[in-house]
């Protein structure tokens, strides 16, 4: 791999522009509960090192991640250089109080708040609000005086160049994005190489000019390690029936001797709706697998078998069992 040249893409008129890769750190906190193992501080802590090296700017995080580790370790490594680097882009969430489920109004001050100062910063460049399909009452999102008018009112006041909506479940996302003038939006899962629930949104969202970030372009995982090493899918075990679509993937991309991963991740950067596809990384090697993934070049006779596979539209989550750690 050289002189990786990742295209920056704006979100509207906010100053902000995103590369069409960008980083995740949900499991960077540690989450052992979902993802199966478990990241030492000192390990997390060369990944943002690294990460601060570019070429990719975009770093995003979450209140709740790892019940908060994900931005107090994110804050130590801004510490340690200083300041949030120029060019770069911070992303954070406010999320629901993890005892009582509550997110209204009061909740998404609080939230914002706890990163700022957890993260040692004064300002955010792109804040969303979180996983409201988690939430006690989702009124307390929606409602006039709610979560997102607070949204709206903590970018006017400048703690956020620019606001979205963070999140999985599409029958209550979609609804959401078509209410309130959002500059951006994260979904994770529903736009793969096995899962296109997504479809349909993306398209009213790039049609509003809502900037798309696609998370978690591995389903998880397994088109990372492929379905030998990896049976899982979103975070959930499943059967070998199940496992069928990325075997049939990885044997495609083995005939063309290329990782199943960087065709899944060259998937969604490729799709010009997307403006930047978030994968989570753990360690230093891991970056470096995605920049390699993303400049690797896949012939076109390798894409038109890929792409003629069946592909599922349903809720990749729809049975899961959800443990936040």
């Amino acid at each position: 791999m050289k002189n990786l040249f990742l295209k920056k893409n704006k979100i509207r008129n906010t100053g902000v522009e995103i590369t069409e890769l960008s980083f995740g750190t949900s499991s960077l906190g540690s989450m052992p509960d979902t993802y199966g193992y478990e990241v030492p501080e000192q390990r997390a802590l060369e990944t943002l090192d690294r990460f601060f090296q570019g070429p990719v700017n975009m770093l995003d995080t979450s209140r709740n991640y790892a019940m908060g580790e994900s931005e107090k370790r994110i804050g130590k490594a801004i510490k340690k250089i200083g300041a949030w680097p120029k060019n770069f882009v911070l992303s954070t969430k406010v999320d629901r109080n993890m005892e009582t489920l509550v997110l209204d109004k009061r909740r998404t001050r609080e939230s914002i708040e706890e990163s700022l100062k957890t993260l040692s910063v004064d300002s955010v460049d792109i804040l969303f609000l979180h996983d409201p399909e988690y939430v006690k009452d989702i009124n307390d999102i929606t409602k006039k005086d709610g979560a997102i008018d607070e949204l709206f009112k903590i970018k006017e006041e400048g703690l956020a160049k620019a606001i979205g909506l963070a999140m999985g479940k599409i029958d209550i996302m979609f609804p959401m994005l078509k209410n309130w003038d959002f500059d951006v939006l994260i979904n994770h899962n529903r736009f793969t190489l096995l899962n296109r629930e997504a479809n349909e949104m993306y398209d009213y969202a790039h049609n509003k000019n809502i900037a798309i970030i696609n998370a978690a372009p591995y389903a998880g995982g397994v088109l990372a390690k492929g379905p030998d090493n990896f049976k899982k899918i979103t975070y959930q075990n499943v059967s070998e029936e199940k496992l069928e679509p990325a075997r049939k993937i990885e044997k495609i991309c083995k005939n063309y001797n290329i990782d199943i991963g960087a065709a899944a991740l060259q998937f969604s950067i490729k799709d010009k709706r997307i403006a930047s596809t978030l994968c989570g990384v753990t360690s230093v090697q891991s970056i470096e697998k995605n920049l390699e993934w993303a400049s690797i070049e896949i012939p076109q006779e390798c894409w038109d078998e890929i792409l003629k596979l069946p592909f599922s539209s349903k809720d990749p989550e729809s049975d899961r069992v959800y443990t936040p750690g």
